[in-house]
């Protein structure tokens, strides 16, 4: 196996690639800005960086949508350009494995497929692996034993539940929904309470500074900007960690529903297996304080987090093409469609 290897996780708000010759993560914003309608001017934390603020000549748009590709061309340039700027490897000739949602169509996969074997960077292969797959692997998890474990991936814009057992998926769901519906509860709560209106980047630095998943010690504040819906002018508020909980708790207990009704579907021995090593929890948006105590006081279940869990699935695939009892978990379309 050469180091000339990439694992790569094209999420919706963040683009994570491993590359095996260095030992890194790359991590920027899935993000581009795009003028004359086809022409791209920036991409990644730059693009990010406009958002919000960029003149209608320039288009700044998200090229993963609820989780698959929405923006093909623009998405491939993009990676190209990325790895051949960023990379300390070869690109050309190199190895993808890609991570996939589950519940997606064959479609949908293939279109992750071929956004690297269709491109310029003529692969030596590309293999696709299930997304909650990558991430037990990444969480240090074997899964090949015949052990049942519960994963939560909590992204931007999908929340993907999974029961894994001998390297395969026995039950998984696929919720749209994720921490940008979050950050959109809370900038209409707010509109709705206090006639302010707050961008999405403000919304995320809410969540991310004041947002907890239980409503106690709820004391810590932030001052943010907005524009006031009554008079038009900017003006400046101070903002309660109470104020953000009140915002969000419906979407979280959304959530503890559907990770409730996966565990009513699953089957016993395996739901002995998930009580005795707990609940899995990982995605950026899974980064809220106390989420796992929430999920704890629902399911009665320890909760495990995860440094950097948006960075998890790109450690694991890695991990899946470098060891040879790991490599069955990851398929090539062509032999999918061909054999």
């Amino acid at each position: 196996m050469s180091n000339n290897v990439y694992g790569i996780d094209l999420g919706t708000s963040n683009l994570k690639v491993y590359c095996k010759a260095t030992g890194k993560i790359l991590n920027e914003k899935n993000t581009i800005a795009i003028v004359n309608k086809n022409q791209m001017y920036a991409y990644g934390d730059a693009a990010y960086a406009m958002y919000e603020k960029a003149p209608e000549s320039i288009h700044v748009t998200f090229p993963i949508v609820n989780g698959v590709i929405a923006d093909f061309a623009n998405m491939q340039t993009m990676i190209n350009d990325f790895l051949e700027t960023h990379a300390k490897g070869k690109v050309r000739g190199a190895e993808f494995v890609v991570a996939v949602p589950t519940d997606i169509t064959e479609v949908e996969k293939k279109a992750f497929y071929d956004i690297f074997a269709q491109s310029k960077m003529k692969p030596r292969s590309v293999l696709l692996c299930e997304k909650p797959i990558a991430d037990a692997v990444g969480l240090g998890l074997d899964v090949n034993e015949p052990t049942g474990t519960m994963i939560v991936d909590i992204g931007a814009d999908t929340t993907e539940i999974s029961v894994i057992s001998l390297g395969g998926l026995v039950l998984s769901d696929l919720l749209h929904f994720g921490g940008n519906r979050i950050d959109e509860s809370i900038i209409n709560y707010i509109k709705r309470n206090f006639n302010l209106l707050i961008g999405q980047k403000t919304a995320k630095m809410l969540k991310e500074q004041l947002g907890s998943g239980i409503g106690e010690n709820l004391e810590d504040s932030m001052v943010v900007v907005g524009r006031d819906v009554v008079s038009g002018l900017p003006i400046e508020m101070e903002i309660t960690a109470q104020v953000v909980y009140d915002a969000i708790k419906d979407n979280l207990n959304a959530i503890c529903n559907s990770i409730k009704m996966i565990l009513e579907k699953t089957p016993p021995e395996l739901a002995k297996d998930i009580i005795h090593s707990g609940i899995y929890i990982t995605g950026g948006a899974s980064a809220i304080h106390n989420l796992d105590t929430l999920f704890t006081q629902i399911t009665n279940i320890r909760v495990n987090r995860c440094d950097n869990p948006e960075e998890s699935a790109a450690r694991g695939l890695i991990k899946i093409v470098s060891d040879a009892k790991y490599k069955h978990l990851c398929f090539s379309l062509q032999t999918r469609f061909f054999k």
